[in-house]
């Protein structure tokens, strides 16, 4: 960031007549999120965007170098249900990524390209509907909607705003009815999604190998009981350089898995530095999140990752999460700790035991402010 931007996000951070509650609450009450801030022409964001995170911090990075790039792995799953030693070969791919990234992307995953393709039309699809037809959809703190439309999950307690806006859609336990979503993407969120479901369930076989145990291992824990799917609509930007448009963070479940169009922007904290994921065709981006951490006992990581704003766009992205028991689902109440196999006289427990409720409101009241939520239940 330069020195401009970063006295001008220290002027308004600290402005003394800036009225930042009635701001979030005025764009709140639009029911129309960033794109309606587009399409309305703004040439300068409002300052509830204005980027003042150190962790979010725009400085050069990485990503201009193409070559650093080879380091995120790319995985192919192709004939790991067939072949012993091919499946080997893709377990220690998969231990190896998560010790040392906690990403990793994954190619021949059996989701069709066309299925993809469709999902990322489906989701922008929704997001460039008419403004008065997505106020329908429109909710912040109504548990009982299972599909609905927002922007920034977190509003009124992220000490930035990010530039998207999101469509919510839960998959397990007690999907929503299918008249309750738009039949602009109804029938491809159930297509794609029942897929998702279907990889991820080959992945926590994978993880679980990878750790040493069964293959049913992390399944039997009712890890995959819990099935959140994100679509996040990320406008063109007038003023990238001053805005983010997805904080830093590490994910709150156990696993992710993203699909991402080819206009790129993700990028990963690795070693302290910022590298791009390159978007691959046909690939999926794999992370693992702070649960998948805490009972690994730290073998593996929950990394922070951002998304950068862009002039260009809009970006799409669906990120699918594994979290058992979303906002008080039966499982929700499942003690998790370091996983026991694990554990010896040289590996006591990091973790004390949590449970999905208990993480997931110190998470959210939290918001995505750059930091990490694992050390507070550290021993």
């Amino acid at each position: 960031m330069s020195t401009m931007v970063g006295t001008a996000v220290a002027v308004e951070a600290h402005d003394s007549e800036y009225d930042r509650l009635s701001e979030l609450k005025a764009f709140d009450e639009t029911k129309a999120g960033v794109k309606n801030l587009v399409d309305g022409g703004v040439t300068e964001i409002p300052r509830i965007f204005l980027n003042n995170l150190n962790s979010n911090t725009i400085t050069p990075s990485r990503r201009d170098q193409p070559s650093l790039h080879s380091g995120i792995p790319v995985i192919d799953l192709q004939g790991i249900h067939e072949n012993p030693s091919l499946r080997k070969k893709v377990i220690e791919e998969v231990r190896s990524a998560s010790e040392e990234w906690g990403f990793f992307q994954v190619v021949n995953h059996e989701i069709p390209l066309n299925v993809m393709e469709e999902m990322v039309k489906g989701v922008r699809a929704f997001h460039q509907l008419d403004a008065e037809v997505k106020k329908g959809y429109y909710s912040r703190n109504d548990p009982t909607k299972r599909f609905k439309y927002y922007s920034n999950f977190d509003l009124y307690r992220a000490p930035v705003t990010n530039w998207r806006d999101t469509i919510a859609y839960v998959v397990a336990p007690n999907p929503p009815h299918p008249d309750e979503v738009p039949q602009v993407c109804r029938e491809i969120i159930t297509d794609y999604t029942k897929k998702a479901s279907q990889l991820g369930d080959t992945l926590f076989e994978l993880l679980s190998e990878s750790l040493g145990l069964n293959p049913n291992y992390l399944k039997s824990m009712r890890v995959t009981e819990g099935f959140l799917m994100l679509g996040h609509y990320y406008p063109p930007c007038p003023e990238p350089e001053l805005a983010i448009g997805t904080s830093s963070h590490a994910d709150s479940d156990f696993l992710t898995i993203l699909l991402q169009d080819q206009l790129g922007g993700l990028q990963i904290l690795h070693d302290n530095e910022w590298y791009d994921v390159p978007p691959v065709p046909g690939a999926l981006v794999i992370n693992l999140g702070d649960l998948m951490q805490l009972l690994s006992n730290d073998k593996f990581k929950s990394v922070n990752h951002r998304v950068l704003a862009k002039k260009v766009g809009p970006r799409i992205s669906i990120a699918c999460f594994y979290r058992t028991g979303y906002k008080g689902g039966e499982a929700a109440d499942i003690v998790y700790g370091p996983i026991k196999e694990l554990l010896s006289k040289d590996n006591p427990p990091v973790y004390r035991e949590t449970t999905i409720n208990e993480y997931l409101a110190f998470y959210d009241n939290k918001g995505l402010d750059g930091t990490s939520a694992l050390p507070h239940f550290k021993l």
